[in-house]
């Protein structure tokens, strides 16, 4: 048999059989044993195993973890670059096209199997007094605040994403609408509970919020305006309560 009868398959098998094999040999063993175990798992008979032969199989092993490394490089930078895409360019939180994505995802999820689910739409009070007050970059970190205490107080099978703005949103799958207004309200309250320090004072946050429970046939589009037009009712009944 000559070089060009070995089968690319088993090449590539031969180098994850060949690291078990070393594994549990040990690192003593001789390179005339780890020559047989290769032309062993390729197929090649020890008597075609001639200098030429061995030199072009080890070369073939080289080449084929190589790309194997490489292979694993080019898919960490594709979820990196993925994470990237769907992530908000302030916050640790979905940015809006991948909000709108699994918002679209959890309402054909609800339609199908009737399970009630919805999203809270919160608004930052006073974002432009933050900054003109205290400068652009407070109100970065008063933006900071209420994504962190989003992402701590919801559960794993939730989404906190930034809608655009001062403006959050969370996603809650298979949560009905009592649910939903009392997790509103603990968000509501972590955010307002401790104020965001800023060189040496204390600014003290509030938002407005809306509850919208998705229903059947709608689209994302509407569910979005009819959540948003929920928010807004609950800033001006707050504006008149003050």
């Amino acid at each position: 048999m000559n070089i060009d009868q070995a089968r690319p398959l088993g090449a590539a098998g031969a180098v994850s059989r060949l690291s078990a094999a070393r594994a549990r040999r040990g690192t003593s063993s001789a390179p005339a044993r780890t020559v047989l175990d290769i032309t062993t798992i390729m197929g090649v008979p020890e008597a075609d195993l001639t200098p030429k032969v061995h030199t072009a199989i080890m070369a073939l092993i080289e080449e084929v973890e190589k790309l194997r490394q490489e292979l694993r490089t080019s898919r960490s930078r594709l979820e990196h670059l993925e994470i990237l895409a769907d992530q908000d360019t302030l916050a640790p939180v979905a940015n809006r096209r991948a909000f709108v994505r699994e918002m679209s995802r959890i309402m054909s999820f609800s339609q199908r199997y009737g399970s009630p689910s919805g999203m809270l739409y919160f608004d930052l009070n006073g974002m432009k007094a933050i900054n003109d007050t205290f400068g652009h970059t407070a109100g970065d970190q008063a933006l900071l605040k209420v994504a962190h205490a989003l992402l701590e107080n919801v559960r794993e099978s939730d989404l906190v994403g930034r809608l655009g703005g001062d403006e959050f949103g969370v996603l809650l799958a298979q949560a009905d609408e009592e649910t939903a207004n009392e997790k509103a309200a603990i968000l509501a309250q972590a955010i307002s509970e401790t104020p965001l320090i800023w060189e040496g004072a204390e600014i003290w946050l509030s938002v407005a919020y809306g509850i919208y429970c998705f229903k059947p046939g709608e689209d994302v589009g509407t569910a979005l305006a009819n959540a948003d037009k929920a928010m807004y009712a609950h800033k001006q009944r707050s504006r008149v309560a003050a």
